[in-house]
């Protein structure tokens, strides 16, 4: 059996009074039962699944406490970042060459400095 991975689809969030769409992850009943300690885990971050019985919603894993991390993508990027896959950056201060106004006049254009850089190199 090939393994199929999980979609995202729209839910109605059913704990509030208003009718906000939010995102959940849609795994069959047999992906929940094989990998039922990555679920938890993407629960325990703020994500919501929805797990379906032929094409039959059966149940809503939701967690208990509000995320701090906020969205899904958050929660995607953070278990990307915990198995090594991807590293954040790290805020860097730019360079003062960067924040200094650039050229005035009417030979400060992109073509001119083209032109001339061609002309010094040959």
């Amino acid at each position: 059996m090939a393994w199929c991975a999980p979609r995202l689809g729209p839910v109605l969030d059913a704990e509030s009074a208003s009718s906000q769409v939010g995102l959940v992850k849609v795994v069959k009943i047999s992906d929940a039962k094989n990998n039922l300690s990555r679920h938890l885990e993407y629960v325990r971050k703020g994500g919501r699944i929805r797990i379906m019985d032929r094409d039959r919603p059966v149940a809503d894993l939701i967690p208990l406490e509000p995320s701090a991390s906020g969205s899904d993508d958050a929660i995607f990027l953070a278990d990307l970042e915990r198995r090594g896959l991807v590293r954040r950056g790290r805020p860097v201060a730019l360079p003062a060459e960067l924040l200094r106004p650039g050229p005035v006049g009417p030979d400060a254009g992109v073509l001119a400095a083209l032109l001339d850089e061609r002309s010094q190199s040959r």
